[in-house]
């Protein structure tokens, strides 16, 4: 039988289920991820298993979100998770050390094995003929105490690439015009894989552009082969030993198809407030801009920050903007340092930042009120960049870069400039991406708690019957940044359930917090409209509705790894069987569902009465045996806990 690329990762590393489509397989995770925003939760539930060490080839703790140290939380928490690092058997990259994506590619990626990240964006290594995926922070603790990842089998849509990029046409353009043509949600259910002739002039790091931003399709994740290319990353980190191939066998077949002629395609921009708005440069060109910001997971290589150095040597940018430079890692610092890249975009009037996520999360460089800010950056959520009524648009570096140099939104073919050529180092100093390796044996660490951190909240069984009033009511694509924000002020409180959960909903609806402590946090329902909790993998959006009472959201579709954390933390997820009848509930309806547990265990249809207005509606689920067992316990940990019991 011929397999592509993804099929073979998925048999290889298939330890339960069929590999039929929409089917639930269980997979052996080979290395995990996590970062500083989701990883304090990971290892307090890994904590919670009682294991001395991890399970996998190679986990991996990352500080790379909450660097600004405004007080003692984000301080304290750096010092529990190198704790954690030291006593469970974890590599640790310390603050500056840079952004977990491009680090982990460099120090740890190897074709054909399997990466569970808590970061939605773990996607990105795919680059490397890799099967990674983003998930909850409880799903990557299981993963690391050696348990499977469960998933349904998704579709593997099949992208054929033919030709080349123009110039002034880079990666960021090529993954625009994918999201240009899918949207939002066109990647739900699905594994992207590339293919093709037009690889052989996309290198590694840009692939990991594409890749990573495969998250904003709500792709399962994104697959890359791995061929020569792969090789002279490799090379380049001195870990060529690492390299095996990965391709498509001869006549492998795709669920779905796409091709993309990359010779055709020309500077493209995601217009506020959606990765999916996308238009070409030429049609919003000549607005005024106040930020160019260039960097973070999406786009992090040398040659990103190379090009934008070469098109500004020997200019200033214009009057009265801000261009930001977020280098993405300290190895990627030190290149630019040494072939004088830093010099060059100094001289021109760049604002240097730490290397980490910044403003990229909410962290720092937050824009003026109203005010167009240009990022390379993979998100542009309402208020996600720190500022309410901010106004970002998503780019290239090339773009972003030629706006910097004439105040307005610019084609970059219109510069008057010719396309600089830069060539990335045959090898570099990998000296400086220092990662603290563990220790031989951690039994005698003790965990650094500060103040600041707090146990996870009880989860109880899902009852059979659920009365409640509708305390929200939701329209489509809401991310889990309107769900749970992110931010200087949020995500400190990270380890606080408590006081996290003060935050919920408050982008979208500033009372709710106060609504359902007024119910006493008794049982109430959330209605949402088409891929509800798009966007990052924070399990807080799913731990804190459900501290404040939330026992079902009922929508007309869901966002895939949010889904999975409302069923790991005990919240029932059901969809409209006519999405119609989303029309007919209103915020402050009462409704209930009654005889949950049979239905859920012998069908997939229940019913709602809508209290308030004497109807009916016909919802569904498309939930697993193990995932309906999992609710009835009342949360993934539950579930473990009572199956270890047993």
């Amino acid at each position: 039988m011929s397999y592509n690329a993804t099929q073979k990762l998925i048999a290889d590393h298939r330890l339960e289920g069929e590999m039929w489509l929409g089917a639930e397989i269980g997979l052996r995770i080979d290395q995990t991820l996590t970062q500083d925003a989701t990883g304090t939760l990971a290892m307090q539930e890994f904590e919670a298993m009682e294991l001395p060490r991890v399970r996998t080839e190679l986990s991996a703790q990352y500080v790379d979100h909450n660097l600004l140290q405004v007080d003692y939380k984000n301080a304290d928490d750096h010092l529990f998770l190198q704790s954690a690092a030291r006593k469970f058997g974890l590599w640790f990259s310390p603050p500056g050390n840079g952004v977990s994506h491009p680090v982990h590619m460099q120090r740890f990626g190897v074709p054909g094995k399997t990466l569970l990240g808590s970061d939605s964006h773990t996607c990105a290594a795919g680059s490397l003929g890799m099967l990674a995926i983003g998930a909850g922070g409880l799903e990557v603790a299981m993963a690391m105490a050696g348990e499977p990842f469960h998933l349904k089998m998704p579709k593997v849509m099949g992208v054929r690439l033919t030709g080349e990029l123009p110039d002034w046409v880079s990666a960021k353009d090529v993954i625009l015009e994918v999201l240009r043509r899918h949207g939002v949600a066109g990647g739900v259910g699905r594994i992207i894989e590339y293919y093709g002739p037009g690889l052989a002039a996309l290198s590694a790091m840009d692939r990991h552009v594409i890749a990573n931003m495969g998250a904003e399709l709500g792709a399962t994740t994104t697959v890359f082969p791995s061929d020569e290319q792969t090789r002279r990353f490799l090379r380049q980190q001195g870990r060529e030993g690492d390299w095996r191939p990965l391709q498509a066998d001869e006549g492998a077949e795709y669920d779905e198809h796409d091709s993309i002629d990359l010779a055709v395609i020309e500077p493209l921009i995601a217009l506020p407030s959606s990765p999916g708005n996308v238009v070409p440069v030429r049609e919003v060109a000549g607005r005024p801009i106040y930020q160019s910001y260039i960097g973070s997971s999406a786009n992090p290589g040398l040659r990103d920050f190379g090009i934008a150095a070469h098109i500004v040597s020997g200019r200033r940018v214009a009057p009265g903007v801000s261009f930001d430079i977020n280098p993405t890692s300290r190895q990627m610092l030190d290149s630019m340092v040494t072939l004088g890249l830093l010099r060059a975009l100094l001289a021109a009037g760049a604002r240097l930042h730490q290397t980490g996520c910044n403003g990229c999360i909410g962290m720092g460089q937050a824009p003026a009120t109203g005010r167009i800010s240009l990022r390379t950056v993979p998100r542009n959520f309402p208020g996600r960049s720190g500022t309410e009524e901010d106004a970002v648009y998503l780019c290239s570096p090339e773009t972003a870069t030629a706006a910097a140099l004439t105040g307005v939104i610019t084609d970059p073919r219109t510069l008057e400039a010719d396309y600089p050529r830069f060539v990335e180092p045959g090898v570099v100093d990998t000296r400086a991406d220092w990662v603290q390796p563990p220790e031989a044996d951690g039994t005698a660490v003790e965990l650094q708690k500060g103040p600041n951190i707090r146990g996870l909240p009880t989860l109880e069984p899902l009852q059979d019957e659920i009365e409640g009033p509708v305390l929200l009511k939701l329209g489509d694509d809401v991310s889990t940044d309107e769900i749970l924000p992110a931010g200087v002020q949020v995500l400190a409180l990270r380890s606080n359930i408590e006081a996290i959960s003060q935050f919920a909903f408050s982008r979208v609806d500033g009372s709710y917090y106060e609504r359902a402590m007024a119910h006493q946090r008794r049982a109430s329902l959330i209605v949402a409209g088409d891929n509800y909790g798009q966007g990052s993998s924070r399990e807080h959006a799913a731990v804190c509705p459900a501290y404040l009472g939330v026992r079902v959201v009922i929508a007309k579709s869901f966002a895939r790894i949010h889904w999975q954390n409302l069923i790991n933390f005990g919240v029932l997820p059901l969809q409209f069987r006519d999405p119609e009848d989303w029309r007919q509930i209103s915020q402050g309806d009462v409704v209930q569902i009654e005889g949950i547990h049979e239905a859920l265990r012998q069908s997939n249809e229940l019913h709602a009465l809508n209290r308030t207005r004497e109807e009916t509606y016909q919802l569904e689920h498309t939930l697993s045996e193990r995932q309906v067992e999992v609710l009835m316990q009342g949360s993934l940990i539950n579930y473990v806990r009572h199956k270890h019991a047993a």
